[in-house]
């Protein structure tokens, strides 16, 4: 069995040799852009038990996340369900495989990723607190370090509350 880090180029021949690609990021990340003919076994429902991977008869595995750091993380987890079969990470992730100019599989009718959500939806309430405090009363500060709270506190628990309600909100609904 090996296990080792790949190059974007040195993946798409082993995809052309017949290798299996698996996409460990969320569905809603996967709906929006992924590797052509790869497999979607999102990591949280591994963890959970919810998915097995199914075994892929004498074909090697090939993993990918967005940056490669998930896969690189959770490397151990990840060859052990492709055991006995040849486990391979895709280095630097989907971003390395756009880079190299790769072909890449993307519907942007699908929505963005929840965690660029939250990026977007915490600046601008950010923003919105400085503009206000300067501009109307003091007080809209506290909307700045509010939202500042929020992060700091998703970040140390791995709760993110805006995530949550974000994900519950019409457009963020998949589209098939």
């Amino acid at each position: 069995m090996e296990t080792r880090l790949v190059s974007p180029h040195e993946a798409l021949q082993q995809q052309v040799n017949g290798a299996r690609f698996v996409d460990i990021r969320e569905y809603n990340e996967y709906a929006r852009e992924h590797i052509e003919n790869a497999a979607c076994f999102p990591l949280s429902e591994l963890e959970k038990g919810k998915k097995v991977l199914p075994p892929a008869a004498g074909k090697v595995t090939v993993f990918y996340c967005q940056t490669g750091m998930r896969s690189s993380k959770n490397a151990q987890r990840l060859i052990s369900a492709t055991l006995p079969h040849s486990a391979l990470f895709l280095s630097g992730g989907l971003n390395a495989w756009k880079k190299a100019g790769l072909q890449i599989i993307e519907d942007r009718t699908q929505p963005l990723p929840i965690m660029r959500q939250v990026q977007i939806a915490a600046g601008a309430l950010v923003l919105l607190g400085v503009l206000l405090g300067y501009g109307v009363h003091s007080g809209f500060f506290l909307l700045s370090g509010f939202v500042g709270a929020g992060l700091i506190f998703a970040g140390v628990s791995g709760f993110c509350g805006m995530a949550k309600i974000l994900e519950i909100l019409p457009w963020n609904r998949q589209k098939h």
